[in-house]
């Protein structure tokens, strides 16, 4: 049995006849770009629900993969606002985005980081959050966090870290960038017993997870060629 659009063509069987016949659907064109409107609302998209993503692990004292879960790791340490951690964290990646991808990525990269290093502070102040199941909120802020990758991915951007080396591993090897995030988010994760109970690693495991599946499963090369 054949899925519809799945591979170069699609199998269909004729009614009345034992004969299978094959359609081939041709490819969508390559190289169709998004136009600058929609490049800027998906990036404003992406950025804000990243944001409230985050927004809701940190108040209910989670952690998630990435520079952002080594961020919050930090950020449950130190003195300093998320939004400053998140964004230093991020800055030596910038460099392998400019060399790897080009400074239309960069540039967008660093629009995106700057973006939720400041809309996460100011989410913190507009959204007073009560936190009373952990585990939904565990599981919430990762699955919109990781809505808000995906489209941020589909226009171009990331949010640095992690993101980059997922994209690019992507690139040159094929491998789905959710799959690859997730081999990297595991050691952030293994990492917060430093700092965590462990009941809330294993709640911000299970995040995780939902995250990266979210990325693995809708963001496709070989579906999507949107620019």
């Amino acid at each position: 049995m054949s899925w519809p659009c799945e591979g170069t063509g699609v199998d269909a069987r004729t009614h009345g006849s034992d004969t299978l016949e094959t359609m081939t659907v041709p490819p969508p064109p390559a190289g169709v770009r998004h136009h600058i409107l929609e490049d800027l609302f998906g990036l404003l998209a992406g950025i804000a629900l990243t944001s409230l993503g985050l927004t809701l692990l940190r108040a209910a004292g989670m952690v998630t993969g990435g520079t952002a879960g080594a961020a919050l790791l930090i950020s449950y340490a130190a003195p300093l606002p998320f939004g400053v951690i998140f964004a230093l964290v991020n800055l030596p990646f910038m460099l392998l985005a400019v060399a790897r991808r080009g400074a239309v990525f960069a540039v967008k990269s660093v629009v995106s980081i700057v973006s939720v290093s400041l809309l996460t502070q100011l989410d913190a102040v507009l959204l007073p959050i009560q936190v009373d199941q952990p585990w939904y909120f565990a599981l919430l802020g990762n699955l919109v966090a990781g809505v808000g990758l995906l489209i941020l991915f589909r226009h171009g951007s990331s949010l640095g870290g992690f993101n980059v080396i997922a994209l690019l591993v992507q690139d040159v090897w094929g491998i789905r960038a959710g799959l690859v995030l997730m081999a990297l988010d595991a050691v952030v994760i293994l990492s917060a017993f430093l700092v965590v109970a462990p009941a809330t690693v294993a709640l911000s495991a299970a995040g995780a997870v939902v995250l990266n599946a979210a990325l693995a499963v809708n963001h496709r090369p070989d579906r999507y060629l949107g620019r």
